[in-house]
């Protein structure tokens, strides 16, 4: 099985390689990266399996696929940016740079909110026209439409996709940029970080297709899925399906900005973007909006879309643990106390941990239950964090 992976890990983090071999062993890996700097030192950097189940192609060292909603932080990112310039204020209604949003109950909606998924709009009631995502004027127009499901800033529920269109929007607005061609020139440039939202000619032959989780018998039924699966005007079912026949490995897809849930990457990618934050070397942002974007920000017992604890800080998820719920398999995603970052759909993510320099990402084809963490990522990130001296995460996030 050793032959399956490929390129470097430091001795110190072999644990890290053990579970990688076995994620695909034992626990169904098809195709994966994992990647983590420490420090600013990239001292781990595995690929392996196969980057197209149908032909065998292996899983290449540039290798990338769509990471889903690891996109979120990328979008943050820009967004601090902005934030760290004095050009967009955290605590200013939206309308100052977008008026046109300003209306059916959204009006006091400010910048915080949306980047703490409290803006309202976690999903849209009528039905998105046919490639719908692909089409950033009409989607702007749906979010400035849709009326809000609560009052803004009461309560907070993941804004799914939607994320990528409310705060994407306030960067086009402030800098004059697309989303994508802001994170381009600003983030993705200056980290050279291979991340992109909207994907360039030319990576397309290099894509691994995602595969979809395939429902087992005896999995846990949680209550999001209960809702998706059973009440088709929920915010659960609206959020996830209402989507304009979207595909995770439709061409015209990767070509357009879904700052929600498009982005494409891999973990070296993502780990790149993830340093400067990590080591807080100022040059992304400076240090003290590093430490804000670690920050918790809005924390809820139950999240109005992902119906589970949730915890995030401006834009970023910190560490979740939803490990004593009934039914909690794939509802956690446990970091460091400091760390924040992103999951994406079946297993993804990225994160950059303050305290002990960490950059961490882990990116896959073979999609697993549910939209937080599984065992093949989590382990890693374990695996991560114990050689890095720290003992424990019972109480939540991982501690020395």
């Amino acid at each position: 099985m050793s032959g399956q992976v490929h390129g470097h890990c430091d001795p110190k983090f072999a644990e890290i390689r053990e579970e990688f071999e076995r994620n695909f062993a034992e626990r169904g890996e098809k195709g994966a990266s994992v990647c983590l700097s420490v420090g600013g030192e990239t001292l781990v950097d595995l690929w392996g399996g196969v980057a197209d189940v149908k032909t065998g192609d292996a899983w290449r060292e540039d290798t990338a696929s769509i990471v889903f909603s690891c996109t979120k932080a990328a979008t943050a990112i820009c967004a601090h940016i902005l934030i760290d310039r004095g050009e967009l204020e955290l605590q200013a209604p939206v309308s100052k740079y977008w008026p046109e949003f300003a209306k059916a109950g959204k009006e006091k909606t400010t910048v915080q909110m949306m980047l703490n998924h409290e803006s309202a709009i976690p999903a849209l009631r009528e039905p998105v026209k046919e490639k719908g995502f692909l089409d950033w004027d009409y989607m702007i127009k749906r979010m400035e439409d849709e009326p809000a499901w609560w009052e803004p800033g009461t309560r907070n529920g993941y804004h799914m996709v939607n994320f990528g269109w409310t705060v994407g929007e306030l960067v086009r607005r402030v800098s004059g940029k697309s989303l994508g061609q802001f994170f381009a020139d600003e983030v993705a440039g200056p980290t050279g970080a291979k991340f992109w939202i909207g994907l360039p000619d030319g990576v397309e032959p290099h894509m691994a297709d995602i595969l979809p989780y395939i429902p087992q018998k005896g999995d846990p039924v949680s209550d999001f899925a209960g809702l998706l699966m059973g009440d088709p005007t929920s915010i659960q079912a609206l959020s996830f399906l209402n989507n304009g026949g979207w595909g995770a490995n439709d061409k015209d897809a990767h070509k357009a900005e879904i700052g929600g849930a498009g982005g494409i990457s891999n973990a070296r990618g993502q780990v790149a973007m993830y340093t400067p934050l990590a080591v807080n070397d100022g040059s992304l942002v400076s240090k003290d909006r590093v430490a804000a974007m670690s920050m918790v920000s809005t924390a809820t017992q139950r999240d109005a879309t992902l119906l589970v604890p949730t915890r995030f800080a401006s834009g970023f998820m910190k560490s979740m643990d939803n490990r004593a719920l009934p039914g909690a398999q794939a509802q956690s995603a446990i970091m460091g106390r400091e760390a924040f970052g992103h999951v994406g759909a079946g297993g993804h993510i990225g994160f950059a941990d303050p305290e002990c320099g960490l950059a961490f990402s882990y990116t896959m084809s073979q999609m697993g239950l549910g939209l937080l963490m599984n065992d093949r990522g989590q382990s890693l990130i374990d695996a991560a964090y114990r050689a890095l001296g720290y003992r424990s995460n019972a109480p939540g996030a991982w501690v020395k």
